[in-house]
C-alpha cells in the first residue's frame, strides 16, 4: 500500500534534514583538510568523469530524448545536452579549479593597534551551500568543485529536465571524494525531483545551509528570492546588450556582434539586444543586421533596422528587456553612448554589456556609467563565465551587489574572520 501523501510528505522532510546535518558534518572536514587534499579530490572526480564517460552519456541521452518529446525549445535542449567534449570539458574544468590557489587560510590584511593587538583578517569557507539550478548538467561539476576547494559542502538540486545526467554526474565526483580521503557528503544530490524539496532547502534545513545559490530562469529566482530563509547569491535573467557606437570599426563590430548572440544562444552571456548608434556611418546598422541574419538569426527592430533588410520583423514592446535564449535578437538605434547608457538602465538586468567603439572617452564612460555586473569594451558578452576569467568555472553570474558579484568562483565561496593575537591585554573600564 502507497504511503498517503501526508505520511510521503514527512518522510521527504526527513530526508532533506538528514541531508542537511550531513553536509553540515562534511563541511567541518573540509574546513580542516589541506590544499594537497582538495587538490587531490578535484583530481580524482576529473578522472572518474572521463572513466564514468559511457554512463553519463546514457543517462543524458534519456534526459535529451525525454526533452524533446516534451517539446521543449532547441535553446534549452542544447543546454541539457552532453558530448564527449562536453564531459572533457567538465573534466578540465575541475583540474583547473586544483591549479587554482586555495582562498582558504590567506591573510586579506592585518594591522597592529596601539595597545599592541595583533588582527588579520582571514578568508575563510562558507560552509555548507545549496546551489539550485534547472537544465545544465555541467552545474553539477562545477559547483560541486567550486565548492570543494573553497572548503564548503555542496547540496545540489538540479531540475527534473537533468535528473538522470546529473545523478550520474554526481556519481563520479562522489567516487573522486572517496579516491581522497574526503566524506562523500561534501557534495550531495538532492535524491528527488519533487518540488517540496526547494522549499525544504530554502527553509535552511534547521540551520544548516549558510547560502543558496539559483542557478535558472525568472520563475526559479523569484521564487528562491522570495521563500529564502537564508543568504542569496542573486543570479537574475542575462538580458545582456551590445552597444556599437558610431567610432566603433565595422569588421570588429560584426564579429563580436554575431559570436555574442550566436556562439551560443542559450547561456545567460548571449546578448539579447543589439544596440547602434544612430550617427553611425550610413550602412553600418544593414551590415550588421544582414551579418546576424546570415548567420540564422531572427531580426527583430525598430523603423531604422526594418528600413535596414526587408527580412527584418517588427520588435514588439516587449522585446526590449526579454531573454529569448534563442536565434533571437531585438535591434535599436539608440542616440549615442548616452542613449544606449539610459537604454541598458531602463531594460537591462545588471548582468553582462558591452561597447564596441575605438573612442576611449565613450568607452570610459560606458564602463563607468553601466551598472552592470560585467561590462565589456570591444569584446564578446559571451565572456560571461568564470572559466573565461580564470576561475576554473563558476556557479552562475551573480547580479546582486551584496558579498558576490558577477562570476561566482573560488574566492566568491568564502567567507572571512577576524584573528586577533594578544599578549594579556584587558580592557580598560
Amino acid at each position: 500500500m502507497a504511503a498517503r501523501p501526508e505520511q510521503q510528505a514527512e518522510d521527504l522532510r526527513e530526508a532533506m534534514f538528514a541531508i542537511g546535518r550531513a553536509a553540515r558534518g562534511a563541511a567541518r572536514d573540509l574546513a580542516l583538510a589541506d590544499t594537497a587534499t582538495k587538490n587531490a579530490a578535484l583530481c580524482a572526480m576529473a578522472a572518474h568523469l572521463r572513466q564514468g564517460k559511457a554512463d553519463i552519456l546514457k543517462a543524458n541521452a534519456a534526459d535529451v530524448d525525454a526533452a524533446k518529446k516534451g517539446g521543449l525549445a532547441g535553446s534549452f535542449v542544447d543546454r541539457l545536452t552532453l558530448n564527449e567534449s562536453r564531459i572533457e570539458a567538465m573534466a578540465r574544468g575541475l583540474e583547473e579549479i586544483a591549479a587554482l590557489s586555495d582562498p582558504v587560510g590567506t591573510v586579506l590584511t592585518d594591522w597592529t593597534r596601539p595597545n599592541g593587538l595583533e588582527i588579520s583578517r582571514v578568508r575563510v569557507p562558507i560552509g555548507v551551500i545549496g546551489i539550485i539550478y534547472e537544465s545544465r548538467p555541467n552545474v553539477t561539476a562545477d559547483a560541486g568543485g567550486l565548492c570543494v576547494k573553497a572548503g564548503n559542502a555542496a547540496i545540489l538540486r538540479t531540475g527534473s529536465d537533468a535528473f538522470r545526467s546529473a545523478q550520474a554526474i554526481h556519481a563520479a565526483l562522489a567516487a573522486g571524494l572517496h579516491a581522497a580521503g574526503l566524506p562523500k557528503d561534501a557534495i550531495q544530490l538532492v535524491p528527488t525531483t519533487d518540488r517540496m524539496a526547494v522549499g525544504h532547502l530554502l527553509s535552511g534545513l534547521n540551520g544548516a545551509v549558510d547560502v543558496i545559490v539559483p542557478r535558472g530562469g525568472r520563475s526559479l529566482v523569484e521564487r528562491v528570492q522570495n521563500e529564502a530563509r537564508v543568504p542569496v547569491f542573486a543570479h537574475l535573467e542575462g538580458i545582456c546588450h551590445t552597444y556599437v557606437d558610431k567610432s566603433a570599426g565595422l569588421e570588429m563590430a560584426k564579429r563580436i556582434v554575431v559570436n555574442a548572440k550566436m556562439r551560443r544562444t542559450g547561456i545567460c552571456g548571449a546578448t539579447e539586444c543589439l544596440l547602434v548608434d544612430s550617427a553611425a556611418s550610413q550602412g553600418v546598422l544593414s551590415e550588421l543586421v544582414k551579418a546576424l541574419l546570415d548567420a540564422g538569426c531572427e531580426v527583430r527592430g525598430d523603423a531604422a533596422a526594418l528600413a535596414s533588410d526587408a527580412r527584418v520583423k517588427p520588435a514588439a514592446a516587449n522585446d526590449y528587456g526579454k531573454e529569448f535564449l534563442d536565434s533571437i535578437i531585438a535591434v535599436k538605434t539608440v542616440d549615442g553612448v548616452d542613449g544606449a547608457i539610459e537604454h541598458i538602465g531602463r531594460f537591462g538586468s545588471q548582468h553582462t554589456d558591452a561597447i564596441v567603439t575605438d573612442d576611449e572617452t565613450a568607452a570610459k564612460k560606458f564602463l563607468t556609467q553601466v551598472d552592470s555586473a560585467i561590462v565589456l569594451h570591444n569584446a564578446s558578452t559571451q565572456f560571461a563565465d568564470g572559466g573565461e576569467f580564470g576561475f576554473g568555472a563558476e556557479i552562475g553570474i551573480a547580479t546582486g551587489k551584496m558579498h558576490a558579484r558577477g562570476p561566482v568562483g573560488v574566492e566568491q565561496l568564502t567567507s572571512f574572520k577576524y584573528l586577533v593575537r594578544g599578549s594579556g591585554q584587558t580592557r580598560p573600564g
